[in-house]
């Protein structure tokens, strides 16, 4: 029997209060950047013990009534040479899997989906270009977040919306970011997406949603008054459900 159903397994894909990890992993991506982050953390705990074990044992052999006379130590060739070759040793296997983390981050594979969003001064917009027949029928929607005084109850503060940005799990997409005044960042912790926003210019990611569910995030760019109030919030369907919305032009 399996035991999710009998034990339902409840995903952070936001953030919680007093959260000290990371939100549960949404795309291939985030989970390499999890597996990365424990992998350097391992690297630094040996080292922070290496470095107190030597610290006690230096104080406890050389303490003044142990040692009251210390002697004189000129140069220590064996020492030098180690304590040189093995800090430039560390930092060569650690930056191996950044590298190829960073160029996976880059490539981007033949998408099935091209959304465009847009940030303004304090709302998203999203173009669900590939669908576009003409400049006065292209699919598109502007996701405003929703007051505290209007949310619901179930709602999290400050990160719902009107109108999500719904695309197809186990999809490729492609996700073309711009802005349309200042400066913002499209960030959503749980896919490993944080992207800028720059007027005049166009930035793109790929993403690759393992799961159904709702993805939240804000902006990430301090975008001047009222930068805390513009959301993202992305909802992950099944293909069949996101044909049928776009069918019927109900991207929300």
């Amino acid at each position: 029997m399996n035991l999710i159903w009998i034990f339902p397994i409840a995903f952070r894909d936001a953030a919680e209060p007093w959260q000290l990890g990371f939100q549960d992993p949404a795309t291939p991506m985030m989970q390499g950047i999890i597996d990365l982050h424990h992998d350097i953390f391992v690297f630094l705990i040996v080292i922070l013990i290496f470095a107190l074990w030597m610290l006690v044992r230096a104080l406890w052999h050389f303490h003044y009534e142990r040692n009251p006379i210390p002697e004189r130590i000129v140069h220590g060739t064996t020492i030098e040479i180690i304590r040189t070759i093995f800090p430039s040793i560390i930092p060569m296997f650690i930056a191996i899997p950044p590298f190829a983390l960073l160029y996976s981050m880059d490539e981007v594979v033949d998408p099935a989906i091209t959304i465009k969003a847009i940030g303004h001064q304090r709302y998203w917009t999203y173009e669900y270009s590939d669908y576009n027949s003409s400049d006065e029928q292209s699919l598109t929607l502007d996701s405003y977040m929703i007051p505290e005084d209007d949310s619901e109850l179930g709602q999290l503060r400050l990160l719902e919306v009107d109108n999500r940005v719904v695309v197809p799990a186990k999809t490729h997409l492609r996700m073309i970011i711009t802005s349309a005044d200042v400066l913002h960042s499209w960030a959503v912790p749980s896919l490993g997406v944080k992207c800028d926003a720059v007027p005049g210019r166009s930035n793109q990611t790929s993403i690759f949603i393992k799961r159904e569910g709702v993805y939240y995030g804000q902006c990430s760019e301090l975008c001047g008054t009222n930068h805390a109030f513009m959301p993202i919030a992305v909802e992950a369907v099944s293909l069949d459900d996101y044909v049928s919305r776009v069918s019927n032009k109900c991207i929300q």
